[in-house]
């Protein structure tokens, strides 16, 4: 498990005063504002406000004051301590505790490892390379692709 969580990344500068354009991972701008200090690109920094705007969020941060410096952390995500995160619910969890799982058939054959989660708007999708390093997309949804006991049981039909 990682230390920190990915909460946004950086899609570019709003305006000419410093101001962060982000891409939130998370349902909304709030679940970043809880946080007072953030990483971003790997530099702890000061979140000093953020705010929902239509599909986006705008933030500010200490020590970024115009729109060159806040062009430069373009693609930096922003992320923050998992201590400081609320505990999961049952059936929660964190993309980044699904990469580097194994993948397995409801027989128990080895399948792959999860590289990487995306989601595009329709749930979470995982991105499985097999042995061979041949990559798929698999919904991550009950009975295609199930977490049980740190790994993820598959249904083989959906590695074509």
């Amino acid at each position: 498990m990682s230390d920190r969580i990915a909460l946004a990344a950086v899609a570019g500068a709003h305006g000419i005063r410093g101001e962060l354009r982000l891409k939130l991972f998370s349902d909304s701008a709030e679940s970043l504002a809880h946080h007072s200090t953030v990483f971003v690109g790997g530099r702890e920094m000061q979140l000093q406000s953020v705010k929902d705007s239509g599909k986006t969020a705008i933030a500010r941060v200490a020590g970024v004051n115009d729109r060159s410096t806040a062009e430069a952390l373009r693609g930096s995500l922003i992320e923050v301590d998992r201590a400081s995160l609320p505990p999961l619910g049952e059936g929660e969890y964190y993309h980044a505790d699904l990469i580097g799982l194994p993948c397995v058939s409801h027989e128990g054959a080895a399948l792959g490892t999860v590289v990487a989660v995306e989601n595009f708007g329709a749930g979470d999708l995982l991105e499985v390379e097999g042995a061979e390093g041949r990559r798929a997309l698999i919904p991550f949804r009950p009975g295609i692709a199930d977490l049980a006991d740190g790994q993820i049981v598959l249904d083989p039909e959906f590695l074509a």
